[in-house]
């Protein structure tokens, strides 16, 4: 009866289910997996150390060299050059050998003596007047690759003194030469002189600067001596630094004006990937345009070979050299853009207007928006010339267009589509606390800007047909009209700008919603957009935020129409309440999450079920239905209470969803995409794979991210498929076109009218009364003072028991048909007929209300009647 034997025998049981056999097989890979990842993490630190010690030794030897040649050449040429003559510069002389070898800006004799290197080269070429003799003697041919390359270093050498010793150069940075010789002066003033466009190696130098990535030193150089330039009067006096700018934007410009004239030429070249709609590629059915027939485009080896020469480092580089001397951030808004300016502006803008419709977006888009500062130097210059109403003045600097048509289209031309890309993988956080890419402040006045060219070019000035959805091959056969092209191609881009600013207001409000409607919207216009292919319609379609929302919802009241199974426009029903009370039910049921076809955000938002499946067979059928259904109450003019995400409704859209639109879906997930995003450490240490789990109804299963893995076929096809079909039921009333006259955020308000409850006041405003009453009555007093006292709920469950919908309609109760009335109930003010609930008759939008004695009475009462839930019993 007492227990015995060893109890270290005992059997042990794993809880989780697993054998002893597979405990120790798992220990065993976990083991393995351990001793593997350390000695990796042993070879990389012995790999790094290598690597580290081959370095330190290489570079020991080169300083080595270095102190012996520097001190060999102050032995032989001076502490100050004062043993150099004009022999020094010749290609067999070891002085600009050797000093070009040694120098280092860090160090002060070797500063001074590239200082009065140029200061002996200014003094030998005046002498002269001939300094292509002084640096390659008498045939410049037999050494001029000697030559060339003596001369790029010494341009750059010049640059990078002053850039490196900025801070200590401060009060020179913007003299002029006339004023002094000061090392600043002396230094910008060789790299003039080697320059200049006449001599034989002057290209070459530009373009080994610009390998050298030469114009950020100028950007930093131009930032350091900004400020203090103000304090000097140099009005009307050009400063060495400004020089050198000038003769190195000239080259830049004139290379840009060639090669946007030969681009021009060409016919657009074919994404590598998906198309973009912003490219206009041409479809093969669209070929013919009039009589013409349009070549399908270039041999595609030549396409290869003209997009890798214009890839993403020349793209930087050019932009660098074209904006090098402007600065994004500093100086007033209130200063005119200056000449030169304006010239190097008009000449990037050109050249990246064309790029944009000849290259496929991905060679050119991601470069000009992260590794360029294409979007703030763009922004500043467009922000004077709007604030200085400068815009008619640019027009003859920029020689691309004709001197008549509006300053701001090319900017807006490259820009808007640069910018929308960055706003793309822009955070909330980025966009309306750290105010990236750009302040609030200066998006306000973009969306004026944006707001006033798109009503010039598709109201006020017209030139393009008023069909703004051209065809491909239409927008191609423009390509022989610059100024239409171009017209074509900003109200296009501001308008998807503005649209997609404008989804950012909605998330955050920034900006008065008004500030995105056109000036001119009238009563004329108005009556325009209610006709069939007139330019209003048009406007109406592809730029609705110009107009206001109250008065499209009035023109979507008139317009759409339903076609029944025998093709006959069917007239609109008013009233019905009966078909109100239906349609509000099932939508109700069918929308509920515990249906199994919708799911809810965090936020209680709905969007499609991804194990709808699970749930019922025939679900494509049913949300197809449910399509139907929606679009049937938005044609009727029924608001149903459904709040459905956002990135649902853009699907209703047809639009595709971007960064921002994720935490409407899972806040979670994007809070960790976002710490990935902003991660500066090796992402490797955090062990992430692209592999995540699913679980629906209890079924837990790991799916692939990887292209062509399980959950592209499970979870991203399966909610496009439903919502694909949902789609298809709602546009068989409702034409897309009609939907894109309202964002999200105005589709939920026209599906669910607003969260705010209705204006009691309004309503009183707009009731009628029969049976005796009036809207002085004691009792009609007393029912205006108690529903006004009604929580939000208890007033929509009121509005729900006399029309037979929740919310009013959208635009006020003066558009409700009928109008609410009160009617005083049938019989006698005896005790019984006191007892008696209201009742209501929602096909007539009416409330049949006894004459209560107080207010008390009355309130017991109505609340009675409208939480009974009785439906149709009471009325």
């Amino acid at each position: 009866m007492f227990f015995s034997g060893d109890s270290s025998a005992r059997k042990r049981v794993d809880l989780g289910g697993r054998s002893s056999k597979e405990r120790d097989r798992q220990k065993l890979l976990e083991q393995t997996r351990l001793e593997r990842n350390r000695r990796h993490w042993v070879r990389s630190q012995n790999s790094a150390a290598i690597k580290i010690q081959k370095c330190f030794r290489g570079r020991k030897a080169v300083e080595a060299e270095h102190l012996r040649v520097r001190g060999q050449f102050f032995m032989t040429y001076g502490k100050h050059c004062q043993h150099v003559d004009r022999r020094c510069f010749r290609p067999d002389s070891d002085f600009l050998r050797q000093l070009l070898f040694f120098f280092n800006p860090r160090n002060h004799a070797d500063f001074s003596a590239l200082v009065e290197t140029c200061r002996l080269l200014q003094q030998f070429v005046r002498e002269s007047g001939d300094i292509l003799s002084l640096f390659a003697g008498i045939d410049y041919s037999s050494s001029s690759a000697l030559v060339d390359y003596r001369m790029k270093q010494l341009a750059y050498s010049c640059i990078w003194a002053v850039h490196h010793n900025r801070n200590q150069l401060l009060d020179q940075l913007f003299l002029t030469s006339h004023k002094s010789s000061t090392p600043t002066i002396l230094l910008l003033e060789a790299v003039v002189m080697l320059i200049d466009p006449r001599l034989p190696w002057s290209c070459k130098i530009v373009g080994y600067l610009l390998q050298r990535n030469t114009y950020n030193l100028f950007r930093e150089i131009i930032l350091t001596g900004k400020e203090r330039t103000r304090l000097q009067d140099s009005v009307g006096k050009i400063s060495s630094l400004e020089s050198v700018l000038a003769l190195l934007i000239s080259h830049a410009i004139d290379f840009a004006a060639v090669a946007t004239f030969l681009l021009e030429a060409l016919p657009p070249i074919q994404a590598s990937n998906r198309e973009s709609k912003e490219n206009f590629l041409v479809d093969e059915d669209e070929m013919m345009v009039g009589d013409e027939e349009i070549d399908k485009g270039l041999n595609r080896d030549l396409e290869l070979q003209i997009s890798n020469a214009i890839d993403a480092r020349f793209l930087l580089q050019l932009t660098s050299v074209l904006f090098g001397g402007i600065s994004p951030v500093n100086g007033s808004h209130k200063e005119r853009p200056h000449g030169e300016e304006v010239v190097a502006v008009g000449a990037a803008c050109a050249f990246l207007h064309v790029t944009l419709n000849i290259l496929p977006l991905e060679h050119t888009m991601t470069v000009l928006a992260y590794r360029t500062e294409l979007v703030p130097v763009l922004w500043k210059f467009m922000k004077q010339c709007h604030e200085n109403q400068k815009w008619s003045a640019l027009s003859g600097h920029l020689t691309y267009l004709p001197a008549d048509a509006p300053g701001w289209l090319l900017p807006l031309s490259v820009f808007c589509p640069v910018y929308k890309h960055m706003l793309t993988i822009v955070d909330n956080e980025e966009f309306y606390e750290q105010e990236k890419p750009l302040s609030l402040k200066d998006i306000k006045c973009l969306i004026v800007i944006l707001r006033q060219a798109l009503w010039q070019l598709l109201w006020v000035n017209p030139v393009a047909s008023p069909n703004l959805s051209k065809s491909n091959a239409d927008v191609f056969s423009l390509k022989g009209h610059p100024l239409e092209f171009i017209q074509h191609r900003v109200s296009t881009v501001a308008s998807d700008l503005l649209s997609q600013l404008q989804d950012w207001n909605n998330r955050r409000q920034f900006t008065p919603p008004s500030d995105f409607h056109a000036d001119g919207v009238n009563d004329h216009f108005i009556s325009q957009a209610m006709m069939e292919n007139s330019r209003a319609h048009e406007i109406l379609q592809h730029a609705p935020f110009l107009v206001p929302f109250t008065s499209r919802v009035k023109i979507f009241a008139i317009r759409v129409t339903f076609v029944n199974e025998f093709g006959v426009e069917e007239a609109g029903i008013d009233g019905g309440g009966i078909f109100k009370d239906f349609m509000e039910n099932i939508t109700r049921a069918a929308f509920d999450v515990q249906y199994g076809l919708f799911k809810e955000t965090a936020d209680h938002l709905l969007y499609p079920n991804p194990g709808s499946l699970m749930v019922h067979e025939q679900h494509l059928q049913y949300f197809h239905f449910l399509g139907t259904v929606l679009a049937k109450a938005m044609f009727e003019g029924i608001l149903v209470d459904i709040p459905f995400a956002t990135f649902f409704l853009s699907k209703l859209k047809q639009k595709y969803n971007y960064l921002n639109d994720l935490p409407s879906l899972d806040p979670e997930l994007y809070r960790h995409l976002i710490f990935l995003k902003r991660y500066e450490g090796d992402i490797a240490e955090l062990e992430l794979y692209f592999v995540i789990e699913n679980n629906e109804y209890g079924e837990q299963t790991e799916e692939e991210l990887l292209p062509g893995g399980k959950s592209t076929r499970v979870t991203n096809e399966t909610i496009r498929q439903q919502s694909s079909y949902f789609l298809r039921g709602f546009q068989q009333l409702i034409q897309k076109d009609w939907i894109d006259m309202f964002n999200e955020h105005e589709l939920q308000l026209l599906i669910a009218g607003s969260m705010e409850g209705f204006d009691v006041k309004d309503l009183r405003a707009h009731t009628n009364y029969a049976g005796g009453y009036h809207s002085d009555h004691y009792v009609i007093d007393m029912f205006w003072a108690v529903l006004s006292n009604f929580s939000r709920e208890n007033q929509m469950k009121f509005l729900k028991f006399v029309t037979g919908c929740s919310r009013g309609p959208l635009l006020g109760f003066r558009y409700l048909e009928p109008l609410f009335c009160i009617q005083r109930a049938a019989g006698n003010a005896s005790e019984e007929a006191l007892d008696r609930l209201p009742t209501s008759a929602t096909c007539m939008n009416l409330l049949k209300l006894p004459p209560y004695r107080s207010k008390e009475q009355l309130e017991q009462k109505l609340l009675y009647a409208i939480n009974a839930d009785a439906g149709f019993d009471l009325s």
